[in-house]
């Protein structure tokens, strides 16, 4: 779970720092600013997917685990 919590605080300090820039950006049009709110968007993206993936590890185990499952199944529902 501690990798869990350090991907949310990092996804906070990104999301108020995006916040920030919103605010300036609202005061008048910078591209450098709208370039910073794009690289922040795509590395928030990235955050999310690693913690839904972490979160999917945790509760369904390794994914080479799962496919070994998957495959157990299916033979023994081709054999009945």
């Amino acid at each position: 779970m501690n990798v869990i919590t350090q991907i949310h605080a990092e996804i906070d300090e990104l999301s108020e720092l995006r916040v920030e820039l919103w605010n300036s950006l609202s005061q008048g049009r910078d591209p450098a600013v709208v370039e910073q709110i794009k690289t922040l968007d795509a590395k928030l993206e990235e955050l999310w997917a690693e913690q839904r993936a972490v979160r999917a590890r945790i509760r369904f185990g390794e994914r080479d685990e799962i496919v070994r499952r998957a495959r157990a199944e299916e033979r023994l529902e081709r054999a009945a």
